[in-house]
């Protein structure tokens, strides 16, 4: 079975053709602004739970 070749897209906008408005560019850069905020607070809280106990 030979392999379709992939169609690559020339994609500037997601979701239409004009760019987005100042709003949308707030909302968006909000949002990525939280997530990033939650990763690093999960990340530092994983890395204290994980500490493994040696015995000796």
């Amino acid at each position: 079975m030979a392999k379709s070749k992939s169609k690559k897209l020339n994609v500037d906008f997601i979701g239409g053709q004009e760019p987005l408005t100042q709003e949308e560019q707030l909302a968006i850069s909000t949002y990525f602004k939280n997530h990033k905020k939650k990763k690093t607070i999960a990340k530092s809280l994983g890395r204290a739970k994980s500490k493994k106990r040696v015995s000796a």
